[in-house]
């Protein structure tokens, strides 16, 4: 060790603290500097620096050999046996215990728990509760992990100077964030330039317990279509249909956002119809709707899809069961699989997909499986004929209403996979969809087959419910798509009503020019420049109606307003790169009023299921560790992970480079 001629290196024997075995104290003019032995790093050598300093280098000294440190760490004290922090065994849970309480009660000795230096570097005790507790919220893991030894060790060794939150300390630290990021979802609600919708879920865990998330809908500023988890409510099925809409209603005015309220969608199921009708009863009394709600009862599109389905399963169920054991049979030995090949190679199928059973939480699967063996149906009554074994081929009208259980199912899996195609798909994309179910329900409900004539009535007779109450929502959504316009509209419904599609055709348009005076009304641009404060003002201003009747009276006959322009221009090319909410974030100058419109309507969640839920058979269920925390508890952590898993994924689509942050600010 090289030292300057004016430094001088002080005897160290007089020195008390068992460090300055590992350092030489060296005097440098008016001050000390005290040098590792191992690494020759440099550190403050002063009395009054103290040698808290020198023993945390020391644990961490790359340089320095796994000696004991037992002494280090007890001020000499003799203790049995070594402490080497690196080298815990797992079997041993009495010394690492010990080990933890040591290095904890040692270490915090002197300082404060916030704000600790170590190394010169300042560690905030505070902010990294946080981020642990950002990371349990985030990742889903459960509160109780900060009681593992393990993860305590790791954490320990990592940082002894991290005080390790306890379970009701890291439940505290979760719902301390919950509060702080629903603060700004609050802002951000608030300062939307449109309506929000709201969309509703039901919940399950073990046992009975049920719960009900809202979620809130809406186009923001930038045009972006976003969606926020307001509340994760525990309910009780004895709830009745005015408890629950109270519950809901208490929900928007709580976030204070039902003055801004623009649709609502449940499931396809007549319990929730109440519910939506006293919710709309309520907004509409104080005047917060558009056309007095017209619009405002909408329906999951893939829920109705994922009830036909069931209804397709439930009935073709002696069907299914003969073309399952059959694939079941040929699997069952290696004998049976080389039979069935050579059956298959004499009635000459040329098919390379091998049979395969289906998964019964996953209703695509029984689609693929029943796909994938009508390209086999030849070979399997050849294999009865010469297998005595088998017995369950199913005949040949069976196959043939097999293979319209597979027609029924293909058009659903189609459907589905269109509308969970993206994260968050726009209203528009339904409408095509929905005429094609519409129209391939009218044909197959003229099947000459008795069986599939009876599924397809049945079938049509759920949609038709759903249809009643969406399609003027799903009409109007495509006709704000440049693309479309009307001609769309004008294109389906003679196929779907015939003779009386003129008459539909015509609903559709009052409608959309009922919405655009309704937008227009309540407009910056609108002649009386109280009309907006009308809106916000609610059932306190009474002449509503007047500011209606001074818009409709002060339009020029050779004005033409923003839909009139938008209806006549040509339409959009249809391209597959088409982005609608950036095509209206273009064209909002040219339609000031009609965006303000497209933006609402845009915004409302047609469907619900998300792409891992729209193929399951169950319904969403909570996780065991997380349905048996409290309430509020329960609440924040599933509100708070939707909030902050969007605003990751949000900086990770405006950076390719940005990488997680679990640091928290919690200034």
């Amino acid at each position: 060790m090289e030292i300057a001629e004016e430094a001088v290196i002080v005897n160290s024997s007089r020195l008390k603290s068992v460090v300055w075995n590992d350092f030489d104290r060296v005097k440098k003019g008016d001050t000390f500097v005290a040098i590792c032995r191992h690494c020759k790093r440099k550190l403050s050598g002063s009395s009054t620096s103290g040698t808290s300093h020198l023993r945390n280098h020391l644990i961490r000294c790359r340089r320095r050999s796994n000696h004991d440190i037992s002494q280090l760490l007890t001020r000499g004290k003799k203790k049995e046996g070594t402490l080497a922090i690196s080298n815990f065994s797992f079997d041993q849970e009495q010394r690492k215990a010990e080990a933890v309480s040591i290095v904890r009660t040692k270490f915090e000795q002197g300082h404060t728990r916030d704000g600790l230096l170590n190394n010169g570097i300042n560690f905030d005790n505070r902010r990294s509760r946080l981020d642990l507790a950002r990371m349990i919220i985030l990742h889903g893991y459960p509160l109780s992990m900060v009681e593992h030894i393990g993860f305590r060790i790791f954490v320990r060794n990592l940082q002894p100077l991290f005080d390790i939150a306890t379970f009701d300390g890291v439940e505290a630290d979760c719902r301390e964030i919950y509060l702080m990021e629903r603060q700004k979802v609050y802002e951000e609600l608030d300062k939307l330039p449109g309506k929000i919708s709201l969309s509703a879920d039901t919940w399950t865990a073990n046992g009975d317990a049920e719960y009900l998330c809202l979620t809130a809908h809406y186009i923001d500023d930038s045009w972006q279509l976003k969606k926020k988890i307001l509340n994760f409510l525990t309910t009780d099925p004895s709830q009745t249909e005015d408890m629950l809409s109270e519950v809901i209603m208490t929900s928007l005015r709580n976030w204070d956002i039902d003055r801004k309220l623009f649709s609502v969608t449940f499931d396809n199921y007549s319990t929730y119809d109440k519910i939506v009708s006293r919710i709309r009863e309520q907004l509409c009394q104080h005047r917060f709707l558009y056309c007095d709600g017209q619009l405002f009862d909408t329906r999951c599109a893939a829920n109705v899809v994922k009830l036909m389905v069931q209804d397709t399963l439930e009935t073709a169920s002696p069907l299914i069961h003969k073309v399952r054991e059959s694939i079941r049979y040929v699997r069952s030995s290696q004998a049976n699989q080389e039979k069935f090949t050579e059956m298959a190679q004499i009635v000459g199928v040329d098919c390379k997909k091998r049979l395969n059973l289906d998964n019964s939480f996953y209703w695509n699967t029984t689609y693929i499986m029943i796909e994938t063996a009508l390209e086999y149906k030849d070979a399997f009554p050849l294999l009865q004929e010469h297998d005595s074994g088998y017995g369950m081929c199913p005949s040949a009208t069976e196959w043939d209403r097999i293979s319209a259980i597979a027609s029924f199912l293909k058009l659903f899996v189609e459907v589905s996979s269109v509308f969970a195609g993206s994260k968050y798909p726009t209203a528009n994309t339904y409408f095509p969809e929905i005429c094609d179910i519409h129209l391939q329900l009218i044909e197959w409900c003229q099947n000459s087959d008795d069986f599939v004539n009876s599924l397809a009535l049945k079938l049509k007779s759920r949609f038709d419910e759903y249809w009643k109450k969406c399609s003027l929502a799903l009409a109007i959504a495509a006709i704000l798509d440049p693309r479309y316009k009307m001609k769309l509209v004008e294109y389906y419904y003679p196929q779907i009503y015939g003779d009386s599609a003129p008459d539909c055709i015509n609903i559709v348009s009052d409608c959309m020019k009922a919405l655009y005076n309704g937008h227009a009304i309540y407009s910056p641009l609108a002649p009386n420049g109280q009309a907006e404060a009308s809106q916000v003002g609610g059932n306190n201003d009474r002449l509503t109606g007047y500011d209606k009747f001074i818009y409709e009276t002060s339009q020029s006959n050779n004005i033409k307003s923003d839909l009139d322009k938008y209806l006549e221009e040509p339409l959009f090319p249809r391209k597959a790169d088409f982005s609608i909410l950036n095509w209206w974030k273009v064209h909002t100058p040219r339609y000031p009023i009609l965006s303000m419109m497209a933006r609402n309507i845009l915004g409302m969640p047609m469907s619900k299921a998300s792409l891992e839920f729209v193929f399951n058979t169950g319904n969403k269920a909570l996780e065991q560790y997380r349905s048996s925390l409290r309430s509020d508890t329960l609440q924040a952590l599933m509100c708070a992970q939707d909030w902050m898993r969007d605003e990751f994924e949000d900086s990770r689509a405006s950076s390719s480079t940005v990488t997680l942050a679990l640091c928290y600010d919690a200034k």
